[in-house]
C-alpha cells in the first residue's frame, strides 16, 4: 500500500496497543491487475483508478478493549458515551 492508517486500542491486559482496523490507499496497483479504468471528461484515453481498502472492526479485540478499559471494581462495565444510544444503558451489570 502507498499509505496505510491503522486504528489501535489500548489493551491493559497486554500492556500494549493492538490494531482493530485499518484503511489503505493502493493507488493504481490493484486497478492495474484488475484492469479497472475510467475516462476523464473531455480527455482522450483512459486512466487506472486508485483503490482503497478498509477493514471493519476486529470485533473480539474491540469488545476486549471496551471491557478492559471501562470495567469497574465491582465488575460492572460503564458503556462508552458513543455507544449508549445503541445499547440504551449507561452501565452493564
Amino acid at each position: 500500500a502507498a499509505k496505510t492508517y491503522d486504528i489501535e486500542v489500548w489493551l491493559p491486559g497486554q500492556q500494549r496497543y493492538r490494531e482493530i482496523s485499518s484503511c489503505s490507499n493502493f493507488t493504481d496497483f490493484q486497478a492495474r491487475r484488475a484492469n479497472i479504468r475510467f475516462k476523464r471528461e473531455g480527455k482522450k484515453g483512459t486512466e487506472f483508478v486508485h483503490t482503497l481498502n478498509g477493514s471493519g472492526l476486529a470485533i473480539g479485540r474491540t469488545i476486549v478493549a471496551i471491557l478492559e478499559n471501562y470495567q469497574q471494581k465491582d465488575g460492572s462495565v460503564v458503556v462508552p458515551e458513543a455507544l449508549r444510544p445503541y445499547l440504551g444503558v449507561d452501565i452493564i451489570k
